[in-house]
């Protein structure tokens, strides 16, 4: 890292000032973006996803749990996955906190994966995390929303982010929204996946303050540091690092093992 230079306060002040014009411009772009996202059309959701949950069946709808609006992350973990990808395991571990305020805004906020919902449940009872976490096994649901893919589609080319990208696993992250109307009807407003779903990681936003900022750029992948919270040593993984993916993890990219599961964030 190349450190910043030594200035008197003054020198400082006036340069943190014109930082602040800039940073106010990007706030007001963000709210600019914001709005134009609110108001992209929405289509109607036509198939009856059925998910298993801890209190049994239940439709996409029903998980609204009374309200109008519904986030879903895209958690991956896969039907033969032993634990959750360590990066997803990263946002999740942001989710508790939220979902009590967000419920105050008429938004439920959920996560959903492939994996049966014992293998969920397991893992989600390590982690220490309360927050709803539902299964979609044995639904096109993932398929649908473009997070599992064949072997033969990764294979075939971009199939990621709106064909935008490749990624290495069978399972990759995103973000889902719904709404429900007054008539029950669901409609899918957004989804983003790769770096749009990285406004959720609050860590993130932490590291972007501090000199060092996130530090990645001798890993072997952005995310490579990333453990689950029970795996840190207490040592910063060095640029070496092989990075361990979960067990059950179905890899088709060519890349070396250590460009994992969740190399696709950086795109």
């Amino acid at each position: 890292m190349q450190e910043p230079r030594i200035v008197s306060r003054d020198e400082w002040l006036t340069a943190r000032r014109q930082l602040l014009v800039k940073e106010k411009a990007h706030t007001r772009a963000q709210d600019a973006l914001s709005a134009e996202r609110r108001q992209l059309p929405m289509v109607r959701v036509e198939k009856d996803y059925v998910f298993d949950t801890p209190e049994g069946s239940r439709t996409l709808a029903e998980l609204f749990d009374n309200r109008s609006q519904l986030i879903v992350y895209h958690f991956m973990m896969g039907p033969d996955w032993a634990e959750g990808c360590p990066s997803c395991s990263l946002l999740a571990d942001h989710i508790d906190a939220s979902t009590v305020h967000l419920a105050q805004r008429d938004v439920t906020l959920l996560a959903v994966s492939r994996a049966p919902l014992p293998n969920i449940e397991s893992f989600k009872r390590r982690m220490g995390w309360h927050f709803p976490w539902v299964s979609s096994f044995g639904s096109d649901f993932n398929r649908d929303y473009h997070v599992s893919f064949t072997r033969e589609e990764l294979e075939s080319g971009p199939v990621y982010n709106f064909g935008t990208g490749g990624f290495p696993t069978d399972e990759a992250p995103g973000v889902s929204v719904f709404y429900r109307n007054g008539a029950g009807e669901v409609f899918h407003t957004y989804s983003a996946y790769a770096r749009g779903g990285e406004p959720l990681i609050g860590v993130y936003h932490y590291l972007d303050l501090v000199p060092k900022g996130r530090d990645e750029g001798g890993l072997v992948f952005p995310m490579a540091w990333v453990r689950h919270h029970d795996r840190y040593a207490g040592a910063r993984p060095a640029s070496s690092d092989t990075y361990v993916p979960p067990s059950g993890a179905v890899f088709v990219d060519p890349r070396p093992r250590a460009a994992a599961c969740c190399d696709g964030h950086e795109s």
